[in-house]
């Protein structure tokens, strides 16, 4: 399973409707969970409005939910990839001075 930070700020659109904030974020967690990911999300205060945490299989699969998120125009979004210590215990070995 691969691990993505998801940062996110609504739009205007989204801001009006800010009401079905938890709708929306319910949606993105079946069409994680239908592709074979996991999605958490988190409200912040600050510059971004929320965090999220998504474990998908692929980054295609990745892409596809936080893409199909955006579809609906209620947010904008930057998406990071992640590692676990256990993946930079394997990955740090391998790297060449």
């Amino acid at each position: 399973m691969e691990h993505y930070v998801v940062l996110g700020r609504w739009t205007s659109q989204g801001s009006k409707s800010l009401k079905e904030t938890t709708k929306r974020a319910d949606a993105v967690k079946a069409k994680a969970s239908k592709l074979g990911g996991k999605f958490d999300l988190w409200w912040t205060m600050g510059e971004w409005d929320f965090v999220g945490w998504l474990d998908a299989p692929s980054d295609e699969v990745a892409n596809q939910i936080v893409l199909s998120a955006r579809l609906s125009g209620n947010v904008q979004t930057r998406t990071m990839k992640a590692w676990t210590a256990s993946d930079m215990e394997k990955l740090v070995p391998k790297i060449q001075e």
